[in-house]
């Protein structure tokens, strides 16, 4: 997984991610994640119009580098980008490309936050497509993205899909509202939970450094900590804080069944007593 400082030009943007994915194909990496919206810094930050101009549809320049990438090192790539679909509509989606260059399907983030400089509400719409399994020629996995990863149901539903380990890209940092609260361990803790839970493999993917606002209003630290947890919830791989890096694991997918006939979470669901969930409040 890709873990970098963005800039504002989006063509070192693209050369960074570029050069991280090629350095990992060389380390025999075989499925690959870039960060969430890695083209350009966050510009969620503020409310500006004019960065609707950065989307782009599924087959614009950003992917069709990608798709160009996973084809030449023969590599599964997933590559995060804004999606144009049409005037006034706009997601924040994941492109999956398999190790041929063929185009396995395209997730678009369902959960969207807002807060203080997290407007994410003024730029994307809330996805539409399910919660998707990719079954790579490298393996079987899901997507989430970012706000998507702190709630429980979507990577229990790619597990009972058949999905072996999520990829969680993101972008990912401080809290300008509360400055005084570091929420990396939270994160990630929160991530690995999921993975206890299904007892599968989880692979978060997250940017690192300051990135000031573009309008000088504010700026926002990312704090990296990219990692892969195993279905029992243990840290196996862990980028470092602050710093670019990569995060490069092997993963047993044999220790998935394991885990699974040890700790029968999946077997003792009683899903006829769930239906109060589809409500969005619960009278006492």
């Amino acid at each position: 997984m890709t873990q970098f400082s963005c800039e504002r030009d989006c063509d070192l943007n693209l050369e960074k991610a570029e050069q991280q994915i090629r350095t990992m194909a060389a380390m025999r990496a075989k499925i690959i994640c870039t960060q969430e919206l890695f083209f350009g810094t966050y510009f969620a930050q503020i409310i500006d119009y004019k960065k609707y101009d950065w989307a782009e549809a599924v087959d614009g320049p950003i992917n069709t580098k990608m798709q160009n990438l996973a084809r030449e090192l023969g590599v599964v790539i997933v590559s995060c980008y804004y999606e144009y679909a049409m005037d006034g509509l706009y997601f924040n989606s994941a492109a999956v490309f398999d190790a041929d260059g063929t185009l396995l399907g395209n997730y678009r983030k369902h959960h969207i936050p807002e807060g203080p400089q997290y407007i994410e509400k003024y730029y994307f719409t809330p996805g539409d497509t399910p919660y998707q399994v990719f079954r790579s020629k490298y393996g079987t996995f899901g997507v989430l993205i970012c706000w998507d990863e702190w709630f429980p149901e979507p990577s229990r539903i790619l597990a009972l899909k058949g999905a072996d380990f999520i990829f969680y890209p993101s972008a990912i940092g401080s809290e300008p509202d509360h400055p005084e609260i570091d929420t990396s361990q939270t994160w990630m803790d929160a991530i690995r939970a999921h993975g206890i839970h299904n007892n599968f493999y989880v692979c978060a993917c997250n940017r690192v450094g300051r990135e000031e606002a573009d309008d000088g209003s504010g700026a926002m630290e990312f704090y990296g900590r990219s990692f892969i947890s195993d279905p029992w919830g243990r840290l196996i791989a862990e980028g470092r804080r602050s710093e670019e890096d990569l995060i490069v694991a092997e993963l047993d997918l044999d220790e998935i069944k394991r885990a699974r006939d040890i700790l029968q979470f999946h077997r003792d669901r009683r899903v006829d007593s769930y239906a109060e969930l589809l409500k969005l409040h619960l009278p006492e």
